[in-house]
């Protein structure tokens, strides 16, 4: 990668943490017209933003009006990038993907749904503070392969408990794979709870996505 390439992946980063909407979105068509890969760009950009972003958040310098201006951010630069990635369109898993009940919360969500709908994966994000009935009613009506389920609090991961008891409850847990995530979990959680699988950023959890749905 050139001194000029990096310099414009920084450049990116700056304005989605900054919260720079516009600039953004500059940023991101400067990125396409230097032939930078739009896939690394996700990969790694927005993963680091993400990060930056939620350590800005845990230290009481950034507030939830700063994360939404943040994620308005990289999500108008990813969908800049999007248009530039080819669909595999060989492949159709439906993946329906959720923040929990009285979680706000949707940088990382975010990030994984753009980086499964680049993978091939058909997303459907239900947003945040989402329901525990209304993700598998949704699911349901769209006939999904996955629920994935994002919890960035340690008081609201007893959803993605739930869920998956609400699953077994109606008769319908082997209908999906549940894939769980978020800053507090960890893959013993995801363990305790039954989820089918865990990742702890966005890039393991597209590959604990294709691995379930038997395309690695």
């Amino acid at each position: 990668m050139t001194n000029e390439e990096e310099k414009l992946l920084n450049e990116l980063k700056d304005a989605i943490v900054s919260c720079q909407e516009d600039e953004a979105k500059v940023k991101a068509q400067e990125i396409l017209k230097a032939g930078i890969d739009p896939i690394f760009t996700l990969q790694t950009v927005m993963t680091e933003s993400a990060r930056i972003i939620g350590e800005k958040f845990d230290n009481g310098e950034y507030f939830l009006p700063h994360l939404v201006m943040a994620g308005d951010a990289m999500m108008a630069a990813s969908a800049i990038l999007e248009k530039a990635i080819p669909k595999e369109s060989n492949i159709k898993k439906v993946v329906v993907i959720a923040t929990v009940e009285a979680d706000m919360h949707s940088v990382g969500k975010n990030i994984v749904g753009m980086m499964l709908k680049a993978s091939g994966f058909e997303v459907h994000d239900l947003g945040v503070d989402v329901k525990s009935s209304e993700i598998i009613r949704r699911a349901q009506e769209l006939n999904a392969d996955f629920i994935a389920l994002s919890s960035l609090l340690t008081t609201t991961m007893p959803y993605q408990r739930e869920v998956i008891d609400e699953l077994k409850a109606y008769g319908i847990r082997d209908r999906f794979k549940v894939v769980v995530g978020g800053g507090p979990v960890r893959k013993d959680w995801a363990d305790k709870i039954g989820a089918d699988g865990y990742g702890k950023d966005a890039i393991e959890a597209v590959k604990v996505f294709k691995q379930l749905a038997g395309m690695e």
